[in-house]
């Protein structure tokens, strides 16, 4: 491949347009969902669309020209809601509005997210307070602007808005709490809210409550605490009363695999006992859907496919309904016997939008990309085997494209998935985070494990890491590695390893713990636990993962035996460090420590920082950067010469 070629695929991979979340209409006729497209500048933009969920006719824009994000129906079947930059608009589907949407908001506030009512005349709005006016600096010399963390605002606050009048009430029973999700009962009765005590993740997971609202009153009822990481309130009844489910870390958290748990609402005192609905099985909850006239549906990580289940409402579990290959997310569905709509990638297809019954088959609704189908892709394997102790594992082999093992050994690059709680699914893996197929056209075996600690295999698989991170989950992916090159498809004199977030803190353990490895990729990486508990967004929920804060007493601390940091002396493999400058997940401070560490030993190594960027890369240079600097630090360390 040329260099022209590979800029060109790039370029392809990242300047590329990507379908958004869908939302299915509650006559379950219609798919709306936003594509985001590149635009100039490195800028992106967003188009509606609109399809028969049956496939019967193409799509068609909606709103031409107007920015659109996170489209919901009105309760109706008949308008579209949907944000555009900051403000909150409608748009009829029938046309007779002439594609020009209507403002509903004309203020300044941040919506966080967003939930027409039942009645067709309201919408709860989960928004930021608007901005004060900054002070005179002539009323205040010299005390510029500080910021006190103990006076910080608090968060999204809950508001209705009436759609006829266009007042706007906060429901001023929550005080000060941070509003993260809210449902309303099927029937049009009460909202299901989860509030924080605060904004930030530590220690607002901790804090998190449940609430009723009448949306006619604005009255408040109290439901007591819930799990750690709850989310997604859905309403479900059984035949003696209302319930809901929410999805939340298995108690007593913080490490482990996702639930569904569920308490009854009785119509006036307290609620009942949380039950874990998912209790025991081997798949895990990823998302939880209401339905308007049944049980809930909800999407499970199954290895490396996706399920789709109902829940029974005379059992109160989960029963089977259908298996798809690869990744499903962002499931949308409003009757028991009516179309899904997905998100769906396997192999070789990247994500578009899918839909038809929930058992399937799913039809492709959207093709945002094409050109992509002009390229040869690598094979890619499901692999399956046992790790030292017996413990059952999966992951995926991506051969270069036209190759087989017979062609072996290969270079053998493996890429590590972040989390720990996440997995490699059978999709199309090539993202700047994730280039897989991208070093399979160079010539690269890549392995995709998918060790204890990450989902799709059940809580007891997901807890296996708590306190344990860098232990058992890399001895099973060494027992990969191994098994690959036993079997002749890895050259074991050109290995490397990578991985972002998660995935670069076990390619930073990696090089202390073995110089097998010709070259390694640490992204936005952890080298030091206690400082991520100490730094990172997630803070005392990082804890669970290393063992320990920092603050117990003067130590020897867990996280110091887990840590990268203390190996760093060891290392001899050449390491590419990559990191957001604006990361606030895994602040900076991570790959600064190790890069002077191995600055401090002697070892060969590159240290990026992106400017502007967070965890994640969005500006398209930088994204591209990654990609030929990924490969070219590959093509360097493990080159056969």
């Amino acid at each position: 491949m040329t260099a022209a070629e590979a800029q060109v695929n790039a370029e392809l991979l990242v300047n590329c347009a990507m379908a958004q979340p869908p939302a299915i209409s509650p006559d379950g006729a219609l798919v709306a969902y936003a594509v985001s497209l590149p635009g100039p500048n490195g800028g992106r933009s967003s188009q509606l669309w609109l399809s028969p969920s049956d496939g019967s006719s193409p799509p068609l824009a909606a709103a031409p020209g107007v920015p659109c994000q996170h489209p919901r129906w009105a309760p109706d079947s008949a308008s579209l809601l949907f944000r555009s930059l900051g403000q909150l608009n409608r748009i009829r589907t029938d046309g007779t509005d002439g594609g020009v949407p209507e403002a509903l908001t004309d203020w300044q506030a941040g919506i966080v997210d967003y939930l027409p009512l039942a009645d067709g005349k309201t919408v709860a709005l989960l928004a930021e307070d608007e901005p004060e006016d900054e002070p005179d600096e002539a009323d205040a010399p010299g005390r510029g602007d500080p910021m006190v963390w103990a006076e910080q605002g608090p968060g999204a606050r809950l508001r209705l808005l009436d759609l006829g009048t266009r007042e706007l009430r906060v429901v001023d029973g929550l005080g000060d709490r941070h509003v993260v999700e809210v449902s309303q009962r099927p029937d049009g009765g009460p909202l299901a809210v989860i509030s924080w005590a605060h904004p930030d993740s530590d220690p607002g997971a901790f804090t998190a409550e449940l609430h009723l609202v009448d949306p006619a009153t604005a009255e408040v009822r109290g439901l007591g605490r819930l799990e750690l990481e709850a989310g997604s309130p859905t309403w479900w009844r059984s035949k003696d009363s209302w319930h809901l489910a929410y999805l939340a870390l298995t108690p007593p958290g913080p490490v482990g695999g996702r639930a569904v748990l569920d308490i009854a609402i009785p119509a006036i005192g307290p609620a009942g006992e949380h039950r874990n609905l998912t209790a025991g099985m081997t798949a895990c909850p990823t998302e939880l859907v209401q339905i308007s006239d049944g049980a809930p549906l909800a999407l499970f990580a199954d290895g490396l496919d996706t399920a789709i289940h109902r829940l029974d409402a005379d059992t109160g579990g989960f029963r089977h309904v259908s298996t798809s290959r690869g990744r499903l997310s962002s499931l949308t569905a409003s009757h028991t016997a009516g179309p899904v709509a997905v998100l769906a990638s396997t192999a070789h297809v990247p994500m578009d939008v899918h839909a038809g019954p929930a058992r399937g088959p799913l039809l492709r609704l959207s093709d945002t990309r094409p050109e992509l189908r002009g390229f040869s892709w690598g094979s890619q394997e499901r692999l399956c085997y046992r790790a030292d102790d017996g413990l059952g594992l999966d992951g995926l082999l991506i051969l270069p494209p036209g190759r087989t093992r017979a062609d072996g050994p290969f270079p053998l690059v493996t890429l590590v998935h972040g989390g720990p709680y996440d997995r490699w699914a059978d999709e199309f893996n090539n993202s700047y985070f994730a280039p897989a197929q991208w070093l399979a056209t160079a010539g690269y075996a890549v392995f995709l494990p998918n060790p204890r600690g990450g989902e799709g295999h059940g809580h007891a698989f997901a807890a296996a890491v708590a306190g344990r991170v860098g232990l058992e989950e890399w001895t099973d992916i060494v027992t990969g590695i191994d098994l690959l090159t036993a079997e002749g498809v890895a050259d074991p004199d050109r290995l490397g390893i990578g991985g972002w977030s998660h995935g670069g803190f076990m390619a930073a353990w990696a090089v202390g713990q073995t110089d097998r490895f010709k070259g390694a990729l640490m992204g936005a990486g952890i080298s030091d636990w206690g400082m991520q508990a100490a730094t990172g967004e997630q803070g005392a929920l990082e804890a669970g993962l290393g063992g320990s804060h920092g603050w117990e007493g003067p130590g020897p601390h867990r996280h110091d035996e887990l840590s990268p940091i203390s190996y760093a002396s060891r290392i001899r493999t050449p390491v590419l460090i990559v990191h957001g400058e604006d990361d606030t997940n895994v602040p900076l401070g991570q790959s600064v420590f190790f890069h002077r560490a191995l600055r401090r030993f002697g070892v060969d190594h590159e240290f990026v920082v992106y400017p502007r960027e967070g965890h994640g890369l969005v500006e398209p240079g930088h994204r591209i950067d990654v990609l030929h600097r990924t490969r070219d630090w590959f093509d360097r360390c493990l080159s056969d010469s």
